[in-house]
């Protein structure tokens, strides 16, 4: 397949490699300068699974590719949740109607954006268990294992998904139909939508948030918002589940000294933060459905303040 690898950060140098081993016609697209000069001249490097390997993909700043001569036959954005309309609007002379385009990115909304600009037969959500790592521009860092969940939103369902599911296996992603992909992706949403902003907020590891007296009141408060949101959604939110997950996360033997994504994207880099798409997407649409949302609304703004005091760009 020919695809586009729209945000070409840590996870999409991922998926760029692996399909691009698998004899896919790969090309990367981003922002970063200093990423996309030292790809353009060495190759994307990357240590996998502790092998040195190095691959030839072309990639683009985004702001040229209106002038590429390329017709994607799948897009996989893996844009910050802010950048995405913007992204959706430089690759659009790329996109045709047969293309589609799979979403994986966190936070909860993101077809609303792109069904500007691709019909919704052609839009695929998706939830993945990869990870990955930069440890500088043009150098990833891959270790592990992981899988994908995803489900077309048109009526056609899983028989307009085929084609990609067999794409992505032959690159060994472990990517499987889902039914029900909006409760993996509101699971996903509750972690980030409580360890992201109390930790930034906090200015903590996850393991010192959970060791505190109120951890799991705050936590079993945002949780119920996001249920009633998902609720109202048709998404099926197991509460209990979902907690016993969040809680997981303070444990210090395993991931709870970790910062996550909110805190090393303000507090390390001093970058704006992807929250208007977390709790703030919950905000919204307790709007919508005329459900009171405070405590998600009170994180948005604190995050946003904190942004503001630091000012971040």
């Amino acid at each position: 397949m020919k695809v586009i690898i729209a945000g070409a950060g840590a996870m999409g140098s991922r998926f760029g490699l692996m399909l691009h081993q698998a004899k896919n016609e790969v090309i990367l697209v981003d922002g970063w300068p200093e990423h996309i000069d030292n790809i353009k001249k060495d190759g994307l490097k990357a240590n996998f699974n502790g092998e040195e390997v190095v691959a030839q993909i072309p990639i683009y700043h985004q702001n040229e590719v209106a002038s590429v001569d390329f017709s994607a036959d799948l897009v996989i954005l893996f844009t910050k949740a802010m950048q995405l309309d913007a992204m959706m609007k430089e690759i659009k002379n790329m996109v045709g109607t047969n293309t589609k385009v799979l979403c994986l990115l966190n936070g909860i909304g993101h077809e609303d954006v792109i069904k500007k600009y691709v019909p919704l037969s052609n839009i695929i959500l998706g939830n993945t268990m990869w990870t990955a790592g930069l440890e500088g521009p043009g150098k990833a860092k891959l270790f592990g294992n992981g899988s994908i969940d995803l489900q077309n939103l048109g009526e056609d369902g899983r028989d307009a998904t085929e084609e990609v599911i067999a794409c992505l296996n032959k690159a060994n992603l472990n990517a499987k139909y889902s039914g029900n992909i909006l409760s993996s992706i509101y699971k996903k949403a509750c972690v980030n939508g409580t360890m992201n902003g109390l930790c930034t907020i906090l200015d903590s590891n996850m393991a010192g948030f959970g060791e505190t007296d109120v951890a799991d009141a705050i936590v079993e408060s945002i949780v119920s918002e996001f249920a009633a949101i998902a609720k109202m959604e048709k998404a099926d939110l197991n509460i209990e589940e979902v907690l016993t997950q969040i809680k997981s996360c303070y444990n210090r033997e395993t991931i709870g000294l970790h910062h996550p994504s909110m805190y090393q994207d303000l507090i390390i880099n001093n970058r704006l933060t992807e929250i208007d798409y977390i709790n703030g997407a919950i905000v919204r649409k307790g709007k919508q459905y005329n459900i009171e949302t405070p405590y998600c609304s009170f994180l948005t703004q604190l995050v946003h303040a904190k942004e503001q005091i630091l000012g971040a760009k």
